[in-house]
């Protein structure tokens, strides 16, 4: 794909980059990263509102060669959430950023008056989807920056198909000004080596076997499902002696209610919870287990499939979402009320060798479609039709 020569000024809103260690930080680091490193030449600027909570930044290699922009004011300084909403406009049109992409859901008020093409990442919309998950000062307050920032970019970004027919459906974007543009893999793999997985091994005192889950414990990612399933199998006499799930993720009331279930059904011992598992550890986490489960009832896009196809972990997902587009056709799905189904698939899974590299193999080459070139050219598709 042939991009344009001419170095551009490019400014990100790099809130989430510099404050939050998953998701939106993920994957604002993830964008950065790659464009600087398959376009050097151009100038990136991450518009930071807080630099005393930059803590993740120090995950951007070379970040001395990026340009920290930060509120130059006592006010900017004092309020920082609204530097970021209105005062950065001024900066944009002081710095000739040239093209200004909102990498979390937003933009700042009065964008179009800032001198610069702008494009902004919606995620999701599973705030509309299913109200039942956020408190409804939420749903007001994401409703509103998601209509303006739909409204005012010169150009949407999204991180699947699915993501891009509910932004159409409940808010009305044109489909034409949406570009689908699948966000990558956070996750290296290809250092991991025995001697480190054999460390993860007894860092987390991981089972022997064991069935992985990554993700928050919370009701919308439906780890019920997963327990229900081993319920049946339990009652079924199917379940394997050495079965054991390990679940990484923040804890949350919802856990609790799990944790009651288990307890009440004599699983609770067959579960390990972890909330304390490094950014660079979740690789050979990942490569260690035998198979992972995401049963999660909605994503934008849902990266820890993703991740499991790439480490070479046949999983299995759920429908109705996204999942299909992270985790290929080497991942079994569930509708996300079927444990029947579910206890099907992890016993043939845990089971069955030949099959879990048969779907492995088929993961693996999934993955391979995911590739940081791949993500800066449809980036730079969607930046140079814009200058």
């Amino acid at each position: 794909m042939q991009h344009k020569m001419n170095a551009m000024v490019i400014g990100f809103d790099a809130k989430r980059a510099a404050q939050n260690r998953t998701g939106l930080g993920n994957y604002s680091r993830y964008i950065a990263r790659t464009l600087k490193e398959f376009a050097p030449d151009n100038e990136y600027l991450l518009f930071i509102p807080n630099p005393k909570r930059a803590s993740q930044l120090g995950d951007l290699p070379d970040i001395a060669e990026y340009t920290q922009v930060t509120p130059r004011t006592a006010l900017g300084r004092l309020l920082p959430a609204l530097w970021r909403t209105v005062a950065i406009t001024r900066e944009l049109r002081r710095r000739k950023v040239d093209i200004y992409h909102g990498l979390s859901n937003e933009l700042p008020l009065g964008i179009r008056r800032a001198g610069c093409r702008s494009v902004v990442t919606l995620h999701d919309v599973i705030f509309l989807h299913q109200p039942e998950y956020y408190k409804p000062i939420d749903r007001f307050i994401y409703r509103l920056k998601f209509r303006y920032a739909g409204m005012k970019a010169d150009r949407v970004i999204t991180v699947s198909h699915f993501s891009k027919q509910e932004l159409v459906r409940l808010l009305h974007i044109p489909a034409d000004k949406i570009s689908v543009v699948y966000p990558g893999l956070y996750l290296d793999f290809s250092k991991v080596t025995e001697s480190d997985r054999t460390a993860v091994h007894a860092r987390y005192s991981l089972p022997a076997r064991f069935v992985l889950y990554v993700g928050t414990v919370e009701e919308r990612k439906n780890m019920m499902l997963v327990a229900k399933a081993m319920y049946l199998m339990q009652q079924a006499e199917t379940l394997p002696d050495d079965m054991r799930m390990v679940v990484i993720g923040r804890h949350t009331p919802y856990a609790d209610t799990l944790q009651r279930y288990l307890n009440a059904n004599g699983l609770a011992g067959r579960f390990l919870f972890l909330n304390n598992v490094t950014f660079a550890d979740l690789p050979a986490c990942y490569q260690l287990a035998d198979v992972f489960v995401y049963p999660s009832r909605i994503e934008g896009f849902g990266s820890p499939m993703l991740e499991a196809a790439a480490a070479g972990v046949p999983a299995i997902g759920c429908t109705g979402s996204s999942l299909e587009e992270a985790g290929g056709n080497g991942a079994f799905y569930v509708e996300p009320n079927d444990a029947k189904t579910m206890a099907d698939h992890l016993l043939a899974l845990w089971n069955d060798e030949a099959l879990r590299k048969e779907r492995s193999a088929m993961g693996l080459a999934h993955a391979e479609r995911f590739s940081e070139r791949r993500l800066f050219d449809d980036l730079m598709e969607v930046y140079n039709s814009l200058i």
